[in-house]
């Protein structure tokens, strides 16, 4: 296994990105304000599992390509930046639907294998984790070192464990304050808002690296 020598500079990007309250964890949080802690955490190991397997697929079609085109490699930074902030912001416009979203989630409290089953496909099909997987993921992999795709899996691995911890804590704390979080939608907006902003600013991020590289070329 071929360690990334930014191990450590990749696991603060991943935690921007993951702290960010993006469709991962509103949706957990929804969840937390409407059923209670234990469905949150729930949904969060699903929502981990289906991130890791988005990460897998990702590693599998991106790694062998990557190490053999530095072109694809600009692609994924200049697309992958652009989209990231066009998610930001249709993440800001959206804020006042999301939060009505998130307090509309029904009575029937949802079994472990639905709330497994949810999280699992709002994590495989998050436009946010995509973008990272394919746009930010990458710059931290060792291409000169080879074993691109066994990196990328680590660093997808790696990704899933700061998720869980994180976006748990996010479960276990919404549904602490569930009763104060759900009685203001302006504070269920703040999150959206808050996340928008951080997306944005890590894709304007990422497009400054790809043109650094292009002008170092």
């Amino acid at each position: 296994m071929v360690i990334p020598s930014r191990l450590i500079e990749y696991i603060i990007a991943a935690m921007i990105i993951i702290l960010a309250p993006g469709p991962s964890v509103l949706f957990v949080i929804a969840r937390a304000i409407a059923w209670g802690r234990k469905v949150a955490v729930f949904t969060v190991a699903g929502n981990v599992t289906g991130a890791f397997f988005l990460s897998s697929l990702v590693a599998f079609g991106l790694g062998p390509i990557l190490s053999r085109s530095d072109l694809a490699y600009s692609a994924v930074q200049w697309g992958g930046g652009g989209y990231l902030v066009y998610l930001g912001i249709n993440s800001i416009k959206a804020r006042k639907i999301a939060a009505a979203d998130m307090k509309s989630q029904g009575s029937v409290v949802p079994t472990f294998w639905r709330s497994v089953r949810d999280g699992f496909w709002v994590g495989a099909l998050n436009p946010k984790g995509l973008v990272f997987y394919a746009a930010v993921l990458p710059q931290f992999v060792d291409i000169e070192r080879g074993n691109v795709t066994g990196q990328l899996l680590f660093l997808g691995a790696l990704f899933s464990i700061l998720a869980f911890i994180s976006d748990g804590t996010w479960g276990l704390l919404a549904g602490t304050a569930r009763a104060w979080l759900a009685s203001d939608e302006k504070r269920l907006e703040l999150l959206r808002v808050i996340g928008g902003c951080v997306m944005i600013i890590l894709g304007l991020l990422v497009i400054a690296s790809a043109l650094r590289d292009l002008i170092n070329t």
